[in-house]
Protein backbone atom coordinates (compact mmCIF):
# COMPACT_ATOMS: atom_id res chain seq x y z
CA UNK A 1 0.00 0.00 0.00
CA UNK A 2 3.04 2.15 0.78
CA UNK A 3 4.37 1.78 -2.59
CA UNK A 4 1.46 2.72 -4.44
CA UNK A 5 1.16 5.86 -2.66
CA UNK A 6 5.04 6.67 -3.62
CA UNK A 7 4.20 5.73 -6.99
CA UNK A 8 1.00 8.76 -6.76
CA UNK A 9 3.42 11.10 -5.42
CA UNK A 10 5.45 10.64 -7.93
CA UNK A 11 3.21 11.16 -10.71
CA UNK A 12 1.80 14.02 -9.22
CA UNK A 13 5.42 15.63 -8.93
CA UNK A 14 5.78 14.44 -12.60
CA UNK A 15 2.60 16.32 -13.81
CA UNK A 16 3.11 19.63 -12.22
CA UNK A 17 6.83 19.43 -13.52
CA UNK A 18 5.68 18.71 -17.15
CA UNK A 19 3.20 21.07 -16.77
CA UNK A 20 5.57 23.90 -15.72
CA UNK A 21 7.81 22.92 -18.20
CA UNK A 22 5.69 22.80 -21.21
CA UNK A 23 3.98 26.50 -20.24
CA UNK A 24 7.65 28.01 -19.31
CA UNK A 25 8.62 26.51 -23.14
CA UNK A 26 5.37 28.31 -24.55
CA UNK A 27 5.63 31.77 -22.59
CA UNK A 28 9.71 31.62 -23.37
CA UNK A 29 8.46 30.71 -27.48
CA UNK A 30 6.22 33.51 -26.96
CA UNK A 31 8.35 36.38 -26.30
CA UNK A 32 11.08 35.14 -28.57
CA UNK A 33 9.37 36.26 -31.30
CA UNK A 34 9.12 39.72 -29.79
CA UNK A 35 12.64 39.33 -28.85
CA UNK A 36 13.56 38.46 -32.33
CA UNK A 37 11.97 41.69 -33.82
CA UNK A 38 13.66 43.53 -31.43
CA UNK A 39 17.31 42.45 -32.33
CA UNK A 40 16.20 42.79 -36.13
CA UNK A 41 15.12 46.26 -35.04
CA UNK A 42 18.57 47.17 -33.43
CA UNK A 43 20.85 45.35 -36.09
CA UNK A 44 18.54 47.38 -38.67
CA UNK A 45 18.64 50.78 -36.92
CA UNK A 46 14.56 50.57 -36.26
CA UNK A 47 12.58 50.89 -33.13
CA UNK A 48 11.15 47.59 -33.90
CA UNK A 49 7.25 46.72 -32.35
CA UNK A 50 6.82 49.36 -29.55
CA UNK A 51 3.28 50.10 -29.92
CA UNK A 52 1.03 47.45 -28.30
CA UNK A 53 1.61 48.01 -24.67
CA UNK A 54 4.55 49.58 -22.27
CA UNK A 55 7.51 49.53 -24.65
CA UNK A 56 6.00 47.11 -27.37
CA UNK A 57 5.80 44.62 -24.94
CA UNK A 58 1.84 43.09 -25.46
CA UNK A 59 3.01 42.48 -29.10
CA UNK A 60 3.37 38.76 -28.72
CA UNK A 61 -0.31 38.38 -27.01
CA UNK A 62 -1.75 40.44 -29.84
CA UNK A 63 -0.31 38.46 -32.46
CA UNK A 64 -1.35 35.44 -31.53
CA UNK A 65 -4.73 37.15 -30.87
CA UNK A 66 -4.84 37.76 -34.79
CA UNK A 67 -3.77 34.05 -35.70
CA UNK A 68 -6.14 33.13 -32.96
CA UNK A 69 -9.11 34.78 -35.01
CA UNK A 70 -8.41 34.24 -38.24
CA UNK A 71 -10.75 31.87 -40.48
CA UNK A 72 -9.38 28.44 -40.85
CA UNK A 73 -8.95 27.51 -43.83
CA UNK A 74 -8.33 24.24 -45.74
CA UNK A 75 -7.86 23.70 -49.12
CA UNK A 76 -10.48 21.58 -50.89
CA UNK A 77 -8.04 19.39 -52.28
CA UNK A 78 -5.82 18.61 -49.30
CA UNK A 79 -5.81 15.83 -47.45
CA UNK A 80 -7.44 16.70 -44.41
CA UNK A 81 -6.49 14.44 -42.25
CA UNK A 82 -2.91 15.55 -42.67
CA UNK A 83 -3.26 18.48 -43.39
CA UNK A 84 -4.60 19.09 -39.67
CA UNK A 85 -1.92 16.35 -38.26
CA UNK A 86 1.00 18.12 -39.68
CA UNK A 87 1.52 21.01 -37.06
CA UNK A 88 0.02 19.07 -34.65
CA UNK A 89 3.04 16.38 -35.02
CA UNK A 90 5.50 19.20 -35.65
CA UNK A 91 4.19 21.13 -32.52
CA UNK A 92 4.56 18.01 -30.05
CA UNK A 93 7.55 16.85 -31.66
CA UNK A 94 9.35 20.12 -30.19
CA UNK A 95 7.76 19.70 -27.01
CA UNK A 96 8.85 16.56 -26.21
CA UNK A 97 12.22 17.10 -26.46
CA UNK A 98 12.11 18.79 -22.98
CA UNK A 99 11.51 15.74 -21.55
CA UNK A 100 14.65 14.35 -20.92
CA UNK A 101 16.84 18.07 -19.77
CA UNK A 102 17.93 18.17 -16.50
CA UNK A 103 16.64 22.02 -15.63
CA UNK A 104 18.83 21.89 -12.34
CA UNK A 105 19.58 19.83 -9.76
CA UNK A 106 16.72 18.44 -6.69
CA UNK A 107 14.74 20.51 -4.47
CA UNK A 108 13.45 19.07 -1.09
CA UNK A 109 9.97 19.63 -0.76
CA UNK A 110 7.34 18.11 1.93
CA UNK A 111 10.29 15.97 2.67
CA UNK A 112 10.64 14.78 -0.55
CA UNK A 113 13.53 15.09 -2.80
CA UNK A 114 11.99 16.42 -5.92
CA UNK A 115 14.18 15.96 -9.54
CA UNK A 116 14.17 18.81 -12.15
CA UNK A 117 13.76 16.32 -14.84
CA UNK A 118 11.40 14.96 -16.42
CA UNK A 119 13.29 11.47 -16.95
CA UNK A 120 16.58 10.85 -16.13
CA UNK A 121 17.13 8.05 -19.09
CA UNK A 122 20.37 6.66 -20.09
CA UNK A 123 19.80 6.84 -23.71
CA UNK A 124 18.85 10.82 -23.23
CA UNK A 125 20.90 11.41 -26.08
CA UNK A 126 19.13 9.14 -28.38
CA UNK A 127 15.86 9.89 -27.49
CA UNK A 128 16.14 13.47 -28.17
CA UNK A 129 17.59 11.99 -32.11
CA UNK A 130 14.25 9.76 -32.05
CA UNK A 131 12.06 13.14 -31.13
CA UNK A 132 13.95 15.60 -33.46
CA UNK A 133 13.47 12.98 -36.39
CA UNK A 134 9.61 12.69 -35.64
CA UNK A 135 9.42 16.62 -36.27
CA UNK A 136 10.71 16.11 -40.23
CA UNK A 137 7.72 14.31 -40.67
CA UNK A 138 5.18 17.30 -39.75
CA UNK A 139 7.24 19.28 -42.27
CA UNK A 140 6.73 15.97 -44.68
CA UNK A 141 3.05 15.75 -44.09
CA UNK A 142 2.12 19.24 -43.81
CA UNK A 143 4.04 20.21 -47.19
CA UNK A 144 2.33 17.09 -48.94
CA UNK A 145 -1.17 16.75 -47.57
CA UNK A 146 -1.32 20.72 -49.00
CA UNK A 147 -1.13 19.66 -52.73
CA UNK A 148 0.83 22.50 -53.46
CA UNK A 149 3.36 21.84 -55.80
CA UNK A 150 5.62 24.49 -53.65
CA UNK A 151 4.54 23.43 -50.32
CA UNK A 152 5.33 19.74 -51.59
CA UNK A 153 9.16 20.97 -53.14
CA UNK A 154 9.80 23.13 -49.45
CA UNK A 155 9.22 19.69 -47.51
CA UNK A 156 11.30 17.81 -49.83
CA UNK A 157 13.76 20.15 -48.85
CA UNK A 158 13.07 20.22 -45.34
CA UNK A 159 13.50 16.34 -45.33
CA UNK A 160 16.61 16.23 -47.26
CA UNK A 161 18.21 18.92 -45.37
CA UNK A 162 16.93 17.17 -41.84
CA UNK A 163 18.96 13.85 -43.03
CA UNK A 164 22.03 16.16 -44.29
CA UNK A 165 22.87 17.67 -41.33
CA UNK A 166 21.67 15.15 -38.34
CA UNK A 167 24.64 12.70 -39.77
CA UNK A 168 27.28 15.23 -38.96
CA UNK A 169 25.24 15.93 -35.82
CA UNK A 170 25.30 12.41 -34.62
CA UNK A 171 28.73 12.21 -35.57
CA UNK A 172 30.18 15.08 -33.66
CA UNK A 173 28.40 13.86 -30.78
CA UNK A 174 29.98 10.96 -30.87
CA UNK A 175 33.05 12.30 -29.38
CA UNK A 176 31.62 13.79 -26.46
CA UNK A 177 29.85 10.23 -25.84
CA UNK A 178 33.85 8.77 -26.04
CA UNK A 179 34.83 11.28 -23.08
CA UNK A 180 31.66 10.85 -20.74
CA UNK A 181 30.69 7.38 -21.19
CA UNK A 182 27.13 7.71 -20.88
CA UNK A 183 24.31 9.10 -23.07
CA UNK A 184 22.55 10.69 -19.86
CA UNK A 185 22.17 13.98 -19.93
CA UNK A 186 22.37 14.39 -16.33
CA UNK A 187 25.17 12.44 -16.52
CA UNK A 188 26.97 14.11 -18.89
CA UNK A 189 26.26 17.81 -17.14
CA UNK A 190 27.55 16.10 -13.48
CA UNK A 191 30.59 14.98 -15.26
CA UNK A 192 31.16 18.59 -16.34
CA UNK A 193 30.89 19.99 -13.00
CA UNK A 194 33.32 17.52 -10.92
CA UNK A 195 36.08 17.30 -13.58
CA UNK A 196 37.67 20.38 -12.34
CA UNK A 197 35.12 22.82 -13.87
CA UNK A 198 36.19 22.23 -17.35
CA UNK A 199 33.28 21.97 -19.92
CA UNK A 200 33.20 19.89 -22.74
CA UNK A 201 33.54 22.72 -25.46
CA UNK A 202 37.16 22.60 -23.89
CA UNK A 203 38.03 19.09 -25.00
CA UNK A 204 35.65 19.57 -28.32
CA UNK A 205 35.53 22.88 -29.70
CA UNK A 206 35.32 21.41 -33.25
CA UNK A 207 32.62 18.99 -32.17
CA UNK A 208 30.81 22.15 -30.66
CA UNK A 209 31.24 24.01 -33.61
CA UNK A 210 29.39 21.26 -35.94
CA UNK A 211 26.83 20.53 -32.95
CA UNK A 212 26.15 24.30 -33.44
CA UNK A 213 26.05 24.77 -37.29
CA UNK A 214 23.60 21.13 -37.73
CA UNK A 215 21.33 22.73 -34.90
CA UNK A 216 20.95 26.24 -36.70
CA UNK A 217 20.11 23.89 -40.05
CA UNK A 218 17.53 21.29 -37.52
CA UNK A 219 15.82 24.82 -36.72
CA UNK A 220 15.67 25.66 -40.43
CA UNK A 221 16.96 29.25 -39.47
CA UNK A 222 18.89 31.81 -41.75
CA UNK A 223 21.14 30.63 -43.75
CA UNK A 224 19.44 27.05 -43.47
CA UNK A 225 16.13 28.26 -44.08
CA UNK A 226 15.51 26.95 -47.35
CA UNK A 227 12.43 25.17 -46.57
CA UNK A 228 10.62 28.31 -46.16
CA UNK A 229 12.38 30.08 -48.79
CA UNK A 230 10.38 32.87 -49.53
CA UNK A 231 11.58 34.65 -52.78
CA UNK A 232 12.01 30.82 -54.25
CA UNK A 233 8.85 28.73 -52.90
CA UNK A 234 6.28 31.48 -51.70
CA UNK A 235 5.79 30.76 -48.36
CA UNK A 236 7.20 27.09 -47.70
CA UNK A 237 6.02 24.60 -46.45
CA UNK A 238 3.10 25.97 -44.42
CA UNK A 239 2.24 28.00 -47.52
CA UNK A 240 -1.85 26.61 -47.36
CA UNK A 241 -1.61 27.16 -43.35
CA UNK A 242 -3.93 29.84 -41.75
CA UNK A 243 -4.70 30.29 -38.24
CA UNK A 244 -3.97 28.57 -35.12
CA UNK A 245 -2.21 25.65 -37.58
CA UNK A 246 0.03 28.26 -39.16
CA UNK A 247 0.78 29.21 -35.59
CA UNK A 248 1.46 25.87 -34.59
CA UNK A 249 4.08 25.67 -37.34
CA UNK A 250 5.82 29.42 -36.45
CA UNK A 251 5.96 28.35 -32.37
CA UNK A 252 7.60 24.84 -32.95
CA UNK A 253 10.60 26.65 -34.77
CA UNK A 254 11.04 28.48 -31.81
CA UNK A 255 10.50 25.69 -29.34
CA UNK A 256 12.81 23.95 -31.33
CA UNK A 257 15.37 26.71 -30.99
CA UNK A 258 15.12 26.72 -27.30
CA UNK A 259 15.83 23.36 -26.85
CA UNK A 260 18.58 22.92 -29.41
CA UNK A 261 19.61 25.77 -27.25
CA UNK A 262 19.55 23.76 -23.60
CA UNK A 263 20.47 20.74 -24.95
CA UNK A 264 23.71 22.57 -26.75
CA UNK A 265 24.42 24.18 -23.12
CA UNK A 266 23.98 20.76 -21.46
CA UNK A 267 26.57 18.70 -24.02
CA UNK A 268 29.28 21.63 -24.22
CA UNK A 269 28.29 24.04 -21.17
CA UNK A 270 27.90 22.29 -18.21
CA UNK A 271 24.09 22.84 -18.10
CA UNK A 272 23.17 24.18 -14.85
CA UNK A 273 26.30 24.65 -13.58
CA UNK A 274 27.52 28.04 -12.18
CA UNK A 275 31.06 28.48 -12.71
CA UNK A 276 33.59 29.04 -9.99
CA UNK A 277 31.03 28.22 -7.66
CA UNK A 278 30.78 25.00 -5.75
CA UNK A 279 27.03 24.41 -5.54
CA UNK A 280 27.12 21.39 -2.64
CA UNK A 281 28.30 24.74 -0.27
CA UNK A 282 24.68 25.70 -0.97
CA UNK A 283 21.03 24.92 0.37
CA UNK A 284 19.69 22.32 -2.18
CA UNK A 285 17.05 24.67 -2.91
CA UNK A 286 18.85 27.62 -3.41
CA UNK A 287 21.80 25.27 -5.68
CA UNK A 288 18.49 24.28 -7.53
CA UNK A 289 17.20 28.00 -8.42
CA UNK A 290 20.41 29.27 -9.29
CA UNK A 291 21.19 26.29 -11.95
CA UNK A 292 17.93 27.17 -13.04
CA UNK A 293 18.91 30.85 -13.58
CA UNK A 294 22.47 29.64 -14.74
CA UNK A 295 20.44 27.42 -17.68
CA UNK A 296 17.59 29.74 -18.65
CA UNK A 297 20.93 32.49 -19.34
CA UNK A 298 22.97 30.15 -21.02
CA UNK A 299 19.56 29.36 -23.40
CA UNK A 300 19.26 33.31 -24.21
CA UNK A 301 22.80 33.85 -25.07
CA UNK A 302 22.20 30.87 -27.59
CA UNK A 303 18.90 32.14 -28.92
CA UNK A 304 20.90 35.60 -29.47
CA UNK A 305 23.42 33.84 -31.58
CA UNK A 306 20.66 32.04 -33.51
CA UNK A 307 18.46 35.61 -34.19
CA UNK A 308 22.05 37.76 -34.83
CA UNK A 309 23.19 35.14 -37.16
CA UNK A 310 20.03 34.98 -38.89
CA UNK A 311 19.61 39.22 -39.72
CA UNK A 312 23.64 39.22 -40.38
CA UNK A 313 24.30 35.89 -43.02
CA UNK A 314 22.45 35.79 -46.29
CA UNK A 315 20.83 32.58 -47.10
CA UNK A 316 22.50 29.83 -48.46
CA UNK A 317 21.86 28.13 -52.31
CA UNK A 318 20.60 24.38 -51.92
CA UNK A 319 23.68 23.30 -53.30
CA UNK A 320 25.50 25.34 -50.99
CA UNK A 321 23.46 23.70 -48.22
CA UNK A 322 24.60 19.86 -49.43
CA UNK A 323 27.99 20.53 -49.97
CA UNK A 324 28.92 21.95 -46.48
CA UNK A 325 26.56 19.16 -45.34
CA UNK A 326 27.99 16.31 -47.17
CA UNK A 327 31.64 17.74 -47.85
CA UNK A 328 32.57 20.13 -45.03
CA UNK A 329 30.73 19.42 -41.73
CA UNK A 330 30.96 15.08 -41.92
CA UNK A 331 34.11 14.63 -42.77
CA UNK A 332 34.97 17.19 -40.37
CA UNK A 333 33.28 15.41 -37.50
CA UNK A 334 34.59 12.11 -38.86
CA UNK A 335 38.44 13.49 -38.06
CA UNK A 336 37.02 14.85 -34.83
CA UNK A 337 35.71 11.50 -33.53
CA UNK A 338 39.42 9.44 -35.09
CA UNK A 339 40.73 12.44 -33.21
CA UNK A 340 39.19 12.15 -29.84
CA UNK A 341 39.46 8.03 -29.47
CA UNK A 342 43.39 8.42 -30.67
CA UNK A 343 44.06 10.89 -28.04
CA UNK A 344 42.00 8.41 -25.35
CA UNK A 345 44.14 5.63 -26.44
CA UNK A 346 47.28 7.47 -26.29
CA UNK A 347 45.91 8.37 -22.55
CA UNK A 348 45.16 5.05 -21.66
CA UNK A 349 47.87 3.63 -22.81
Amino acid sequence: MSLLVIDWFLLIEKLVLIAIIVFASLGIALYTTFAERKVAAVLQDRPGPNRAGPFGLLQPFADGLKLIMKEEIIPNTSNKVLFVLGPILAMTAALMTCAVIPWSSHVELFGRNIELQVADINIGILYIFGVVSLGVYGIMIGGWASNNKFSLMAALRGASQAISYELAMGLSLIAVLMISGSLSLRTIVEQQMTQGGMWNVVYQPLGFLIFFICAMAECNRTPFDLPEAENELNFGYHQEYSSMKLGFYLFAEYVNMIMSSAVMACIFFGGYDIPFLDESTLAPNLAALLGVLALLVKIVIFIFIFMWIRWTIPRFRYDQLMNLGWKTLIPLALLNMLATGAVILWRQG
